[in-house]
């Protein structure tokens, strides 16, 4: 069984025939990633070792004390945070020798196309449709607030199969090429005056069979993997102390005690306790997942995350009076990834609006912790056994 011992030797024979400092980065990652060591708890062959995930953070310290690249999480979330745990529990080994190198290395970003503009909160009354003919399925619809969609290059899709059965049976998940005909995306600009999300029209997508994620009807199953572990990967980072949102307001607070009120001081406090339970809880969470697959825990995690980011900017705001309604660009840009600590407490109050939203609403996640976490009845449902195509819209 793969060790930390064994971890370190191998991260060091890494090294030792591509020294970070004279070998090109892309070079570097796919060497890392076919020597085993990209995430270690995956399978051999596909970046891993089969070895307990936990063991990651020896790999992780070994190549950062080396100064070695690593491959952007931030820009590739989407594709490693949930594209790659669903394909690696979904996909055929065909679709993991294909896709799981170029995402971890970064070559290929990756989207989400599973929101639509009727179906949001209530994500499974989706109605972009996917009709088989023959060995291709032909999709039509459109999906709403898709991150990374203008620079990505694979998208993980659901799509009604079949609406002739109740909204959660009839769903399939495929895997959608963002080049291909018919895939057309269009700008989002937000409250921040960027448009980093995107609405994505369908229009007679073929997309082969072969692209297809788990069996057909089955694709809201497939979907709670990807749905779970987005959460974890939005509400569960690794962060040091101090990191995110509490880290700006906490620097301020040091360095401008001109700025200082009893008030203000007492709701600080309360907020740097709270975003470190937070950090430390998230820790926890990533101690349970190396015994499995994530679970709603990962919904409390992402609920505490919005309304701290939230409350941590209002925060912010306020401590800085005149200066915090100072903005400091509303030029128009599509860029590749969120940047909450590197703008400023404008941007930082603007964006983090979207937190309670994105992922998963709150309403959404409260119903989940409340049902499968603390195991309270669920509300009533009348559309449960109604065929997709009767209900209301």
């Amino acid at each position: 069984m793969t060790d930390a011992a064994e971890l370190r030797r191998r991260t060091q024979e890494l090294l030792a025939a591509h020294p970070p400092a004279s070998t090109d980065r892309d070079d570097f990652l796919k060497a890392r990633f076919d020597a085993g060591l990209a995430w270690v708890h995956y399978p051999e062959g596909l970046g891993g070792l089969g070895a307990p995930r936990s063991l990651q953070a020896v790999v992780d310290a070994e190549l950062e004390a080396a100064g070695a690249p690593d491959n952007d999480p931030r820009r590739i979330g989407i594709g490693l945070g949930m594209a790659a745990p669903t394909i690696l529990r979904y996909g055929t080994e065909e679709q993991k020798q294909r896709f799981l190198r170029p995402l971890w290395v970064g070559e290929e970003v990756w989207c989400q196309l599973f929101s639509e503009p009727g179906a949001g909160s209530d994500l499974a009354a989706l109605g972009t449709r996917a009709v088989r003919e023959g060995d291709e399925w032909v999709v039509n619809g459109q999906k709403v607030w898709t991150s990374s969609a203008h620079v990505a290059r694979w998208a993980i899709l659901i799509a009604r199969t079949d609406p002739d059965v109740p909204k959660h049976q009839g769903i399939t998940y495929f895997v959608c090429d963002m080049a291909d005909p018919g895939v057309e995306v269009r700008p989002l600009r937000q409250i921040t005056g960027e448009a980093e999300f995107n609405e994505v029209f369908l229009t007679d997508v073929r997309i082969p069979d072969a692209r297809r994620l788990g069996e057909v009807g089955d694709g809201w199953r497939v979907a709670q993997t990807t749905l779970m572990n987005e959460r974890v990967s939005i509400g569960g980072m690794r962060l040091p102390r101090e990191g995110g949102m509490i880290g700006p307001v906490s620097a301020t607070w040091r360095e401008r005690p001109e700025l200082r009120t009893h008030d203000l001081h007492q709701r600080l406090l309360t907020l740097w306790v709270e975003a470190e339970v937070a950090r430390l809880t998230g820790e926890r969470l990533r101690q349970q997942l190396v015994a499995g697959q994530p679970g709603p825990e990962g919904s409390g995690m992402k609920l505490a995350f919005a309304r701290l980011n939230q409350e941590i900017s209002g925060l912010e705001v306020e401590l800085l009076g005149e200066e915090g309604l100072l903005y400091d660009d509303w030029t128009m840009r599509r860029p590749e990834l969120v940047d909450f600590t590197g703008r400023d407490a404008g941007y930082r109050y603007l964006r983090s609006k979207g937190n309670s939203i994105e992922g998963g609403t709150s309403e959404v996640l409260l119903n989940i912790v409340a049902e499968r976490v603390l195991g309270l009845p669920s509300e009533p449902r009348t559309d449960k056994d109604v065929a997709w195509k009767d209900l209301a819209r």
